[in-house]
């Protein structure tokens, strides 16, 4: 259901499409290579060039998601209450219920979910750096990592985060 987005910094656009050539010789399609630049002209040639305010759809969907959760907590808040002043035993335990759950869904995604966002790197990309975000399965993360890191030594590991597959 999510893939990982792994960010890597290159110091440019030539290293960067070296990389991309890496990648595709592992199995990773293009269309699961994203690059970032302050200036997405400097990315001709690279797969899915985009700006900063276009890349991270991951983290739009986190924003709503904790709204959406903040929301439905403090509307169970507000049936507790509620339910304590009319007596109603069953709706004061479905609101705790929903309480809980809400609760338990926050700290899951805040704890075990990776999140690393494209805010992170907004200084790099203004002094001309190139974000590649490269989209895998789990499995394979170790993998691409690894490959990066042995093929590219002027690269800066930046993180990993989610998306949707």
């Amino acid at each position: 259901m999510f893939n990982r987005r792994l960010f890597f910094l290159f110091p440019d656009a030539e290293h960067a499409g070296r990389a991309v050539a890496d990648l595709g010789e592992a199995g990773v399609p293009r269309r699961a290579i994203h690059t970032v630049a302050a200036d997405p002209a400097r990315l001709e040639g690279l797969p899915n060039p985009r700006s900063p305010e276009q890349a991270d759809e991951a983290w739009r969907i986190e924003r709503q998601a904790w709204r959406l959760n903040l929301g439905v907590f403090f509307a169970a808040l507000a049936a507790l209450v509620v339910a304590a002043v009319t007596g109603s035993a069953w709706a004061m335990a479905l609101a705790l219920v929903v309480m809980a759950g809400t609760f338990l869904a926050g700290a899951w995604f805040a704890l075990r979910v990776p999140d690393a966002h494209l805010d992170e790197f907004r200084e790099a990309l203004t002094h001309g750096e190139v974000l590649l975000m490269v989209d895998v399965a789990p499995p394979r993360v170790r993998e691409i990592e690894s490959l990066v890191h042995r093929r590219h030594p002027e690269m800066a590991e930046a993180g990993v985060g989610w998306t949707p597959a």
